[in-house]
């Protein structure tokens, strides 16, 4: 099937009060995991490309995401690329090119009067090349630039300034800082569902939630029925794939061709895939 506009999947899913999920792609492996993962679940789909993976592939950002566009356009389910975290403009403007539908301009580290005129931009020139464009705003915890604790004071969204964000930057999907944290290997973490319910009422665009490996099953749920609509996951593949890689390794330590021990890593980020997107979609 041929690749749809996020704007569109990210529509659906708040016409349907459910939430549509956004998984990383580090490797061509996420992009077969994650598209097998959601033609199991019967569920559309985000591959999104951030910035730190560009910069792993080298900085060239057109080879990734080429490869991750041509495994979603054999997928049987809807599927939709995004570009995640982009802190650089010029990497922005190569996103269109790309083949992105989308993009996440993340200025959320500098000051709010600075991040409001990047932004603001950033979306101008979004707009222009026909990308629908999120932004954040609060601290997500578990960034190098972010507070230690996504429960330390001040770093949650306000809601009276995050509509006042989005009013004057244009941003068409908002990322809120509620509790998660980016790069938790336990779901342990503890959203602020009130407050999502207030973001909800006083933003006029999509809410987004960073950080989700962490969250749990029945605490992902009620981030939707707060008013969550798209999730971004991407530990959480991580973390499957590693694993089964180990395992592998370790039951065949004499293994020397990659494929069976990445096959085993691809199998588990799918099931993960699977069982995510039937969390996040039913």
């Amino acid at each position: 099937m041929p690749l749809v506009p996020t704007r569109q999947l990210v529509s659906e899913a708040a016409v349907a009060g459910r939430a549509v999920a956004a998984f990383n792609v580090i490797t061509l492996e996420h992009a077969e995991a994650i598209t097998s993962g959601a033609e199991a679940a019967g569920a559309p789909v985000i591959l999104q490309i951030s910035e730190n993976a560009v910069r792993f592939h080298g900085g060239r950002v057109e080879p990734v995401a080429r490869a991750a566009a041509e495994v979603a356009k054999a997928c049987d389910v809807d599927v939709a690329l995004h570009l995640d975290h982009v802190t650089d403009p010029r990497l922005l403007r190569t996103a269109a090119d790309a083949g992105f539908s989308s993009a996440m301009f993340d200025a959320g580290a500098q000051p709010y009067a600075e991040n409001l005129a990047a932004t603001r931009a950033a979306a101008r020139w979004a707009h222009g090349a026909g990308l629908w464009l999120e932004a954040e705003l609060g601290y997500v915890g578990g960034k190098p630039d972010a507070p230690a604790s996504a429960h330390a004071a001040g770093v949650r969204t306000d809601p009276q300034e995050a509509a006042r964000y989005v009013a004057d930057t244009g941003v068409d999907a908002l990322a809120v800082a509620v509790g998660s944290s980016h790069a938790m290997t336990e779901r342990s973490a503890s959203l602020d569902h009130a407050l999502i319910e207030r973001l909800r009422e006083a933003v006029p665009v999509p809410l987004v939630l960073h950080g989700s490996s962490g969250v749990g099953d029945d605490e992902l749920r009620r981030a939707v029925r707060a008013g969550i609509v798209k999730i971004n996951i991407g530990t959480a593949l991580n973390i499957a794939f590693t694993r089964a890689v180990r395992e592998t390794l370790a039951a065949r330590p004499d293994l020397t061709d990659p494929r069976p021990y990445v096959a085993q890593g691809r199998e588990a980020m799918a099931e993960t895939v699977r069982v995510l997107l039937g969390v996040v979609s039913g």
